[in-house]
């Protein structure tokens, strides 16, 4: 009986639904009095879902003609990666995102579909292509070049589709944007979530796009940029090039954390005093530096409706018992201060480096909606990014509990206070 009426709602919505948004299915998400399912009340992911075409050389390449190697198909995208990731930690991510009716598109339903995720969120279009990036590595698995057809997610990824979840994203614990967005819809999300005071992580996708942080900076309460990005994001809110990318010692003496983290200070406090409350920079091989401007007041976010289930709940259980959130909440002299906590990168046999980042940010995510404090969050999305760097996939296949938790406690137990400062 449900099922025949969710039917004939479907069938009246296509009817609603614009002309050119037709091939598209309108899932009804309220109930009664405009409240969303509970089990619908889950972490809110809007951007990319892209088929990834990896192809890397086995000898080097010669221009000007073909080099043996192989080439994968691989599901990418950078909000899809990390709604991936957290769906294998233990999270239920609701996905905003578009794709064409083609191949690729159907690639990534199905995978999406199988691994029992709602796909009402994904707008689905007969005159779109769905987005693709082909990725040229060299023979050591490093990104040579890349190119990217993502014109759907900008064009037609609408604050009219977005606005159709809005119960969705006003009740979920922490909504993620992706700055493949264009500036209107990036905007139209950040301002619901704003009405509801929802957690809002802003993933910056690439040094072009991350400028696109200026005309919401104000909403944001998380920034997960690496070292070219934040250069970017910081120029782009000081309406200059006031920042240069670090230069590179080209001699084999490897900078310090602190030295490292007092070239990017300027930075990163630009971020901070435009109202970011929490930047979260990815260093690669040196880690990540964790930054807050009000102190450790401001790392005690408090989220609703969070609800830890198996590998969440497990992880949960497994963290708090052996890494105690009071190695940085119960330390006294940080409270009010300016400061950054480094978490080092751990060993990993490199596979592909293009999931990392944004594993780092779902493990985090992840971790932060199973109820973990953002210091436990941070060395879990490390363990999270060593996986993924060690799989052929963006996301991996899996994740194994005991791995997570033996390297996320590794990383926690080596993170240390790299600056602090008394805010006047």
């Amino acid at each position: 009986m449900e099922s025949s009426a969710r039917r004939r709602l479907d069938s009246i919505s296509r009817h609603l639904l614009p002309p050119r948004e037709a091939d598209s299915v309108l899932h009804p998400v309220l109930l009664g009095g405009g409240q969303v399912r509970d089990e619908e009340a889950e972490p809110v992911i809007i951007g990319g879902m892209v088929l990834d075409i990896h192809a890397t050389p086995s000898t080097p390449a010669n221009p000007g003609t073909t080099t043996p190697g192989k080439v994968h198909y691989v599901l990418g995208g950078v909000a899809r990666n990390v709604a991936e990731c957290m769906s294998k930690l233990g999270t239920k991510p609701y996905m905003i995102s578009i794709v064409g009716l083609d191949v690729a598109g159907n690639l990534l339903l199905e995978h999406w579909k199988s691994a029992g995720l709602p796909t009402e969120g994904i707008q689905k279009r007969q005159d779109v292509g769905t987005p693709v990036v082909c990725n040229i590595f060299d023979i050591n698995g490093e990104l040579a070049s890349a190119v990217a057809s993502v014109e759907a997610i900008e064009k037609f990824l609408r604050p009219m589709w977005i606005e159709q979840f809005k119960c969705n994203i006003c009740s979920a614990p922490v909504l993620m944007v992706d700055a493949n967005l264009n500036s209107v819809a990036l905007e139209a999300s950040c301002q619901m979530a704003a009405e509801s005071d929802i957690l809002l992580w802003f993933e910056p996708v690439s040094v072009a796009k991350s400028k696109r942080i200026a005309s919401v900076v104000h909403y944001i309460t998380f920034a997960s940029p690496n070292e070219d990005e934040l250069i970017a994001m910081a120029n782009a809110l000081s309406c200059g090039e006031l920042f240069q990318p670090i230069q590179r010692d080209n001699s084999k003496t490897k900078s310090s954390i602190e030295s490292l983290f007092r070239m990017l200070k300027p930075a990163i406090w630009v971020l901070l005093d435009k109202g970011i409350k929490i930047v979260v920079v990815t260093l690669g091989s040196n880690g990540v530096f964790l930054c807050s401007k009000g102190g450790l007041g401001c790392m005690k976010i408090g989220l609703k409706r969070t609800k830890p289930y198996g590998f969440g709940r497990q992880l949960y259980e497994t963290m708090t018992s052996s890494c105690p959130s009071n190695r940085f909440f119960g330390a006294r002299g940080f409270e009010g201060n300016l400061f950054a906590v480094h978490f080092p990168a751990l060993p990993a046999s490199v596979v592909r480096l293009t999931g990392a980042g944004d594993c780092l940010v779902g493990g985090v995510l992840a971790s932060i909606c199973a109820g973990l404090d953002v210091f436990q969050s941070v060395a879990v999305g490390i363990a999270a990014a060593k996986a993924a760097v060690e799989s052929e996939a963006n996301v991996p296949n899996e994740y194994s509990l005991a791995k997570i938790a033996d390297d996320a406690r590794t990383v926690y137990s080596a993170a240390k206070v790299v600056f602090y400062q008394l805010m006047l």
